[in-house]
């Protein structure tokens, strides 16, 4: 089957080196802004809240909370002006298209993360970083800890200022 002319051009204009992300997580375009004759590459980072299909019209849009004013910027998927897209982190969401994040305030409109990604990169919350030196015994601890502790305050009858 032999491709059209128009699709054999569009073809040709479509990007290698995408980054798989999905709707809900939170990415950081580069973006490639020009002023003047000088070019540089300013980061947008926020919620993908969603993405469209179509070859070379492929879009995806991405929301942020700017000193307290909702921006949203679309971006095209195969656009040659954005250097590269990184995932800050990924979502947990059920959903195609999260525009109720548009009407939720503050920590509402935080979308989960997911869980799977920390395990397996093996940071999991509850334990400690390899670093650190293993903990003592729960008893140990305990009964290390008594001799140390001295109540303030005032002393009882009978008792003689140590020292």
């Amino acid at each position: 089957m032999r491709l059209s002319a128009l699709e054999y051009v569009e073809s040709k204009q479509l990007r290698k080196d995408l980054t798989d992300f999905r709707t809900g997580d939170t990415v950081r375009v580069h973006w490639k802004v020009k002023e003047g004759e000088k070019e540089r590459v300013q980061p947008f980072e926020g919620v993908v809240i969603r993405k469209t299909k179509g070859a070379n019209r492929a879009t995806f849009t991405v929301r942020k909370v700017s000193y307290g004013v909702g921006v949203e910027r679309i971006f095209p998927l195969h656009s040659p002006r954005y250097e590269k897209i990184d995932v800050v982190t990924r979502g947990s969401v059920s959903r195609n298209r999260l525009f109720y994040l548009r009407d939720l305030k503050g920590k509402a409109s935080r979308v989960d993360v997911q869980e799977e990604m920390l395990e397996a990169a093996g940071l999991d919350a509850a334990a400690p970083a390899p670093e650190a030196a293993p903990a003592a015994p729960p008893e140990a601890s305990a009964a290390a800890a008594e001799p140390a502790k001295k109540p303030k305050g005032k002393k009882a009858k009978g008792e003689k200022a140590a020292g």
